[in-house]
């Protein structure tokens, strides 16, 4: 199955994006695709065999799961890659265009929603992150 890719071009400054990419005190804040969803907990050993995990919950308690897995490619300020869970596999890169940053995602669709569904989530999470990366 061909991966799935979605990207942005974030307004600051490539130590800026990857701080707030990676630091947990930020992950909480940006990681929702939506009004309605929100992250509860967050914690983040970045390097490579170190794991990750967050918890994403509807505000109105009806749903939660954990995201997590295990860093396989961390290049400082360029890539990140990592296995989650399940066995999909996810890369992102930071391009450094100066004062800005494009950061391009790609990732293992899942067999059970949509690949449009899919996409339009992991956009929406991350037009989340250019908005808190941009405010602050």
């Amino acid at each position: 199955m061909e991966k799935i890719t979605v990207s942005t071009t974030v307004n600051a400054s490539i130590e800026k994006v990857w701080n707030i990419w990676t630091n947990p005190e930020h992950i909480i804040v940006w990681n929702t695709p939506s009004e309605d969803w929100h992250t509860t907990f967050a914690e983040n050993n970045l390097t490579v065999g170190g794991q990750f995990k967050s918890t994403m919950a509807a505000k109105d308690g009806s749903m939660s799961f954990d995201f997590e897995g295990v860093y396989t490619a961390i290049d400082t300020l360029e890539k990140i890659a990592y296995k989650i869970a399940d066995g999909r596999e996810v890369t992102i890169w930071f391009d450094d265009l100066g004062d800005r940053v494009k950061i391009t995602e790609t990732f293992d669709p899942e067999g059970i929603n949509p690949i449009e569904m899919q996409k339009a989530g992991w956009q929406a999470i991350m037009d989340s992150f250019k908005n808190h990366a941009e405010s602050i």
